[in-house]
């Protein structure tokens, strides 16, 4: 979509993919695949996807080429008014990061995700400083800050996180990926102004943020539609099945969680063995996977088939 951003921010719930970067075998960018991706994705009902983001390989991508996704993603959701499309900004220097915000939104992007700067640790005042400059520049655009403390090291309290969406009401939500989400999403919800909050981390943790009423989960884009099934289950009444499927796909998520590059590898194995992309391609240095890992994604595809075969052929499952 491209509206109001009070009409992006009520579309900022449920489940909202990150989206991978295909490449070719040779590491160029596939954007046939890219644009074959995010349409499946969308078709899935998802009210909102994120570019780029870990699972993105964000860190291995050139300017021009994260510029040239975001322009291609922006084209496919703008003529969406029941998606939003929100811009991630990992940029470690501030000026560049008010520049590449600024520029997302001038493009169309409905939101915006902040990564705090990490990179040699920056004092606390300098990351307040750095968050405080985009939220100022992209305002009234709604912003979502990404709390992962075990990949950049940033450390915020729900307080200091409350007090900035204070001063700065476009401030919105907060993107948990660290241990105990759900009861850091509760003190964010408690206080005023009370903070949204979305668990990251694969959705390992779903089910207790589902029980302390998170309001969404952002995961990769391989399998969108088992955390769609598990949403749905969930606010639809049948929280027993909800949590028998989380329960059900746990054990993957709890290997493939242990290091973040073998979750991309094992997204992009999976989507390329559903057709979503051609290759599973990921950018050098990266991290293959062995006979049995390869094995587990072809148990995990076949555990899962119902629930991700195509609406239109589930008559005959």
């Amino acid at each position: 979509m491209s509206g109001t951003p009070a009409a992006a921010t009520d579309l900022l719930r449920g489940v909202m993919p990150v989206l991978e970067v295909p490449f070719t075998a040779r590491g160029d960018l596939d954007l046939d695949s890219f644009d074959r991706l995010v349409r499946h994705v969308l078709d899935t009902g998802v009210t909102a996807v994120m570019f780029p983001g870990f699972a993105s390989e964000f860190h291995k991508l050139s300017d021009a080429e994260r510029d040239l996704l975001t322009g291609r993603l922006l084209d496919l959701t703008t003529a969406r008014p029941d998606v939003a499309a929100v811009v991630s900004v990992p940029d470690h220097a501030t000026r560049l990061a008010v520049e590449r915000a600024t520029a997302a939104v001038e493009a169309g992007a409905d939101a915006v995700n902040l990564l705090p700067p990490h990179f040699l640790g920056p004092p606390a005042a300098e990351v307040h400083r750095h968050a405080t400059a985009v939220l100022t520049a992209v305002a009234p655009t709604p912003v979502i800050l990404q709390y992962a403390p075990a990949q950049t090291g940033s450390s915020f309290t729900a307080d200091a996180l409350r007090r900035l969406a204070a001063d700065h009401p476009n401030l919105v939500a907060v993107k948990i990926e660290t241990a105990l989400p759900g009861r850091f999403a509760e003190d964010l919800a408690a206080g005023a102004p009370a903070l949204r909050s979305f668990i990251g981390y694969a959705g390992l943790q779903l089910a207790d943020g589902l029980r302390r009423g998170i309001d969404g989960v952002q995961p990769g884009c391989s399998f969108t539609e088992i955390y769609q099934q598990i949403w749905r289950l969930w606010h639809d009444g049948d929280r027993t099945a909800a949590l028998q499927l989380h329960a059900q796909l746990v054990p993957h998520l709890a290997y493939w969680m242990q290091e973040v590059e073998l979750i991309i590898m094992v997204e992009k194995v999976i989507s390329a063995r559903r057709g979503l992309i051609d290759d599973p391609h990921c950018r050098h240095p990266a991290r293959s996977l062995d006979a049995r890992e390869i094995d587990g994604v072809d148990r995990f595809l076949a555990e899962f088939d119902v629930v991700l075969r195509p609406q239109h052929d589930r008559s005959g499952s």
